[in-house]
């Protein structure tokens, strides 16, 4: 069997594109199945490996949405994980929704969610041989000071303006948290990944193609012993 790796994040994992000018189908607003981060990954790693996508837009670590239902990864971890085992390896890249204002979460607390998220996973039976969990968390692109501005501003006002700086925090806590806990970490911020300049928070098609780079790089050695 190949060795499957869960990829549990939100838009960015899902593809959301917001400029039609840097993907092949701008009008579904999602980078095909070329472009993506996930697909990419799975071209690099070949055929012993199996990349499961998991991405929706707006998904937390474990805060539920007051406006929108089924967000928080979390309540979606145990059915998630058992459809896929065994599972090699879970890479989680969420954190940048966790930011809104509307959930009054500081950099601490988000990373306190990111903790209970991982300790669930590691408690779920659905690992491959030996039953170990193995965890990557990828400490998502901070979100740039120019949200709060730019053309999407009204839209993306549900960010609050203290988001960017929550953002800047978010990946130390998350780094943090995958020491004490035994996870992989990466941050997507230290690899030059790309976003783009309407949203500031989204990652651009050289985006997607660089973390997909990086991740090939780091993750057989992650499953040697898988």
């Amino acid at each position: 069997m190949k060795k499957h790796i869960v990829c549990l994040g939100d838009s960015n994992t899902h593809g959301y594109c917001a400029d039609p000018a840097d993907c092949a189908d701008p009008q579904l607003a999602r980078f095909n199945e070329d472009e993506r981060w996930t697909k990419r990954l799975q071209k690099a790693l070949g055929e012993d490996y199996l990349v499961l996508e998991e991405g929706l837009s707006g998904r937390t670590t474990v805060f539920s949405d007051p406006l929108y239902e089924g967000l928080d990864a979390l309540s979606y971890l145990w059915p998630c994980l058992k459809s896929h085992e065994p599972v090699s390896l879970l890479v989680i890249m969420l954190g940048t929704n966790d930011t809104k204002e509307r959930f009054g979460m500081n950099a601490f607390a988000i990373g306190l969610g990111m903790r209970r998220l991982v300790q669930k996973a590691q408690t779920i039976d659905c690992w491959g041989p030996g039953g170990r969990p193995n965890i990557l968390i990828v400490a998502p692109p901070i979100i740039g000071e120019g949200v709060l501005t730019s053309p999407v501003a009204d839209e993306m006002g549900t960010m609050g303006p203290g988001c960017v700086e929550k953002s800047r925090r978010v990946p130390a806590e998350f780094r943090r948290i995958a020491a004490e806990n035994g996870c992989h970490f990466l941050d997507a911020n230290e690899l030059g990944c790309e976003f783009n300049q309407i949203d500031f928070m989204h990652l651009t098609k050289k985006g997607h193609a660089r973390l997909a780079e990086a991740l090939a790089g780091r993750i057989p050695a992650l499953l040697a012993d898988v």
